[in-house]
């Protein structure tokens, strides 16, 4: 796949399929439209394009809506796509400038001028442009005048891929990760650079990597023990674990942490960056009445996430 971190980056290709969304963690309802963009593609001997934005679109338009948080980074977001088999992923800027545009002049400079549309396909409720005026009945309109084709998404289809997103991410919220990889189709995860902590789990027995999340939009499950796997960049092996998620309410910790002790491990990986997935929540975060009953329970944790992984 190749990836454009802006649409002048892209030169346009003889026979372009495209579809455009922000796909948010591309789960199983999206999949149902990237299996047909990839479907047309191949039948009529096109290459598949997706038109996706960042920053997503609300975070622009609606600035004050800090609650905002996303299930998949860019560069999740890329890599889930490519293995799907798209062959263009444009990511282009989005701006107050860019979602002025009148309709015609989005279907006129940016489908047609800049990436050469040949087909495109949509879901009955998308819009574009100024206002949002933009919507499929306007790129049926044009179709002709501008030579492309439009292939509407069912709307159940569509439907499903708004009922996946929010579920997606009400169940990461409230840390039912199982529902959440149901609707995903695959484990979430988070990718981050190990940073150094206070060192407070090597002192209870199960020394920690504390993650650093960078983008600051991610979505972050719920506070609690987690049973995962976990890869360090660029190695092929895969460690089981349990990461924690909260500010350590029984050490009065201060701030929201997130910390994963991986089973039969003992390099350091300080300033690496490792991919944590998530399989199954253990148990919420609480406060214990001394430092003896939290290690207690941490053991308990442990056997439990060696017990729940061995069964995956």
């Amino acid at each position: 796949m190749k990836l454009y971190r802006h649409l002048d980056e892209f030169h346009k290709v003889a026979n372009a399929v495209v579809t455009i969304g922000t796909f948010d963690g591309v789960h199983f309802g999206h999949r149902k439209i990237i299996s047909r963009l990839t479907e047309v593609a191949r039948q009529t001997h096109g290459e598949s394009v997706i038109l996706t934005f960042f920053p997503h679109p609300r975070m622009i338009l609606n600035p004050e809506d800090v609650n905002l948080k996303l299930i998949s980074t860019i560069r999740e977001k890329a890599s889930l796509l490519e293995q799907l088999g798209v062959d263009h992923l444009i990511i282009t800027p989005f701006t107050r400038d860019f979602s002025n545009l009148s309709a015609e002049t989005y279907i006129r400079q940016i489908l047609v001028e800049k990436i050469g549309t040949r087909k495109i396909i949509i879901g009955y409720d998308h819009h574009f442009g100024k206002d949002r005026q933009g919507n499929l009945q306007q790129l049926q309109e044009f179709a002709g005048e501008y030579a492309y084709e439009v292939e509407e998404i069912p709307e159940q289809d569509i439907r499903d891929v708004a009922v996946s997103s929010t579920k997606i991410r009400e169940a990461l919220i409230n840390g039912d990760v199982q529902t959440a990889n149901e609707f995903l189709g695959y484990s979430f995860s988070l990718f981050g650079q190990v940073i150094k902590g206070d060192q407070i789990g090597r002192t209870l027995g199960f020394p920690t990597a504390n993650l650093l999340i960078e983008e600051n939009y991610k979505l972050i499950p719920g506070d609690g023990i987690y049973a995962v796997r976990v890869r360090i960049d660029n190695e092929p092996e895969t460690y089981n674990g349990m990461a924690y998620i909260g500010n350590r309410p029984t050490i009065n910790g201060m701030s929201r942490n997130i910390e994963v002790n991986i089973f039969d491990f003992d390099r350091d990986i300080y300033r690496q960056y490792i991919t944590m997935e998530f399989i199954y929540f253990i148990r919420g975060d609480i406060r214990f009445e001394n430092i003896e009953k939290l290690k207690v329970q941490i053991s308990e944790d442990k056997q439990s996430a060696v017990n729940l992984l061995s069964k995956t």
